[in-house]
């Protein structure tokens, strides 16, 4: 246990500045959007604003820079434990709110919301991984050859 929490804390020391902050500002506008739609249609949202940074930054940013080796599916499998965690804490200890009736609700049954919400945004790790890549390179790889050819 001690190895495998050592190496995945090296993993996120050893991240270049430069890519954590690819995904500190991607996750960050993503959840603000997330929490947009979902109070917009009325599915769910945070209680509180700053739980954008809490859950989008400090829990999945290190969470997806830990898993961003893997596969899609292993991303995904993996997210989806993380992602379950959340979700049952958030909706146990009210900081989520869902809204009563709402469409997924509707669709799935209030009983299934949850686990629902987890299946979906366990899809952020894998996603969100390939996403950072494909912006962080076109941002960097640009700035290098600005660089190479001054």
């Amino acid at each position: 246990m001690k190895d495998i929490l050592a190496k995945n804390l090296d993993k996120l020391i050893t991240t270049p500045k430069t890519l954590l902050l690819t995904y500190i500002i991607i996750y960050f506008l993503w959840g603000l959007g997330m929490n947009q739609v979902g109070s917009t249609l009325e599915i769910a949202k945070f209680t509180y604003w700053w739980q954008i940074i809490s859950c989008y930054i400090l829990y999945m940013v290190p969470i997806s820079i830990i898993l961003k080796e893997y596969n899609f599916f292993n991303q995904y499998a993996y997210g989806l434990v993380a992602m379950g965690i959340l979700e049952f804490l958030g909706y146990w200890l009210q900081s989520s709110y869902a809204y009563p009736n709402n469409i997924l609700d509707q669709a799935f049954s209030p009983q299934n919301f949850s686990l629902g919400m987890a299946l979906f945004f366990a899809l952020y790790f894998p996603l969100g991984n390939w996403l950072i890549e494909k912006v962080h390179n076109i941002i960097f790889r640009k700035q290098k050859v600005k660089t190479i050819s001054s």
